[in-house]
């Protein structure tokens, strides 16, 4: 059974690692105002709220790395988000 991830500092890493997995880097879609620090705080915490992290490690295991994978996974609640803020 999944647990909640209550580890704030994993959320971001999780939530950063699957951006970054996809192609989406956070600093520049800031510097471009794509992206306000409150919506990256919004981010990481519907993360921290999600009960796949375990999932959410295996699938960034097997990705292959940064620009490894076209979208986040389907169980991602940030998947729809992440995928807006790539570049286009």
């Amino acid at each position: 059974m999944a647990q909640s991830n209550d580890d704030a500092d994993l959320a971001f890493w999780l939530t950063r690692s699957i951006g970054r997995s996809i192609g989406l880097n956070f600093t520049t879609a800031m510097e471009e105002g794509r992206l306000a620090p409150s919506g990256y705080a919004a981010l990481i915490a519907a993360c921290r709220a999600c009960p796949h992290s375990a999932a959410c490690q295996q699938w960034l295991a097997a990705a292959g790395g940064p620009n490894g994978a076209r979208r986040a996974p389907d169980f991602c609640p940030n998947g729809p988000a992440l995928q807006a803020l790539k570049p286009h």
